[in-house]
């Protein structure tokens, strides 16, 4: 029986490490990537920073050069969205009409921003792909007034970013401390202080009550009544499953998955962003919105494609670049009962080690890369520590 091969749809990091590992293991058969943007793979986490600071060249930004596609003959699609899914027939229909048929899928088409309804004009923007960070870029520049809606870390890193190019940057949070819920209150008020310290206007439990202006937002009403003057608005609130094409399947809020990334449907996964990862400590299906987590999805899906063990996942981990810090964590801090801080803080320099009943469960390290690998060896080891503290910052 011929091959029909494998298609994947997305072009980012779970697709991309996919069709690696598909060749590097010794696939032969028919490799296609179809993208919804016109460009190659490319790495999105500098998006945010040094290509938002015109530091970074686009097509500097690529995985793999196009010779590498031809070399390894993985085809590639790109500018044209997935529209429809057809399982029986084992074929994916695209925005332009086009059909392509596959002996198996990996659904990879990542996540997309979260907009507010009553926030579209066209000096309002998201930062999700390459064309998102064009147009903010040339936006931005000495004495622009930014206002930023959300505190996560999209929202700090081009906080930063704009610093950096001189913008007046109002930082807008509804919740009272930013990063609470996964870092907690101590962290993330230590995030909100960093902003702070760089001239950012920081405004913590501000929910936004209203726009005003003509056809572009000219100021931001916050429900305690304050107000926020603007010449540009970046949304970072977070992002969605950008799986909306498969309704008709139930995946719109995003494609569940085993272990291995198998869906419910024959011959088909999911990774990355719009992949419901399994839990077994919680027994919930949960996305995992981060680099390393897409990567190691996207090798473990194609190791099961073939049928080759997909391994255990490392702990979750992530960083950010803000102000010239680097800062990383490693490990689940949410529900964390106990922490144990070295270093100090208000230098900019410091360790906090999460632990959950004296065990260590995660790992944050500001401006100290060396402590991830601890980290990960203690979280990995599962052993309890006898010491335990409270974080005061």
């Amino acid at each position: 029986m011929k091959d029909q091969g494998v298609l994947i749809v997305g072009g980012g990091l779970a697709g991309q490490r996919a069709a690696e590992t598909l060749r590097r293991r010794g696939y032969e058969g028919p490799l296609r990537i179809c993208g919804a943007e016109p460009v190659a793979p490319y790495d999105r986490p500098p998006l945010s920073k040094r290509v938002l600071a015109g530091e970074m060249a686009d097509e500097d930004l690529a995985y793999r050069p196009r010779d590498w596609y031809r070399d390894h003959e993985v085809e590639l699609v790109l500018g044209d969205r997935a529209a429809a899914l057809d399982p029986v027939a084992h074929t994916l229909r695209c925005e332009s009409g086009a059909r392509h048929s596959y002996g198996r899928l990996l659904i990879a088409t990542g996540g997309a921003a979260r907009r507010l309804p009553f926030l579209a004009h066209p000096n309002v923007h998201v930062l999700r792909d390459l064309a998102d960070a064009r147009r903010l870029r040339r936006t931005l520049g000495p004495g622009v007034r930014l206002a930023i809606v959300g505190a996560g870390f999209i929202g700090q890193e081009v906080a930063a970013t704009a610093r950096g190019l001189g913008a007046e940057v109002t930082l807008i949070e509804a919740l009272p401390t930013p990063l609470a819920p996964i870092l907690g209150e101590e962290i993330g008020g230590w995030f909100a202080d960093l902003h702070r310290e760089e001239g950012v206007d920081v405004r913590l439990g501000a929910a936004l009550a209203e726009a005003r202006g003509g056809a572009e937002v000219e100021e931001l009403l916050l429900a305690d009544g304050g107000r926020v003057a603007c010449d540009v608005v970046l949304v970072g609130i977070g992002t969605v499953p950008a799986t909306d094409w498969l309704a008709e399947h139930g995946f719109a809020a995003g494609v569940p998955v085993d272990a291995a990334g198998r869906t419910p449907l024959p011959d088909v996964f999911a990774a990355g962003d719009a992949a419901l990862a399994f839990d077994p400590a919680a027994g919930t299906h949960h996305r995992t919105e981060h680099w390393e987590a897409a990567a190691w999805q996207g090798a473990a899906v194609a190791k099961a494609m073939l049928g080759e063990e997909s391994g255990t996942p490392p702990p979750a981990s992530f960083w950010s670049d803000q102000y010239g810090l680097r800062v990383q964590c490693v490990g689940d801090p949410r529900g964390a009962d106990g922490t144990r801080l070295d270093g100090d803080p208000a230098e900019r320099d410091f360790e906090v080690l999460f632990t959950r009943a004296g065990v260590p469960v995660a790992g944050l390290a500001v401006g100290r890369p060396a402590a991830i690998r601890r980290f990960r060896k203690q979280i990995e080891g599962g052993v309890a520590i006898v010491e335990r503290e409270e974080l005061v910052i």
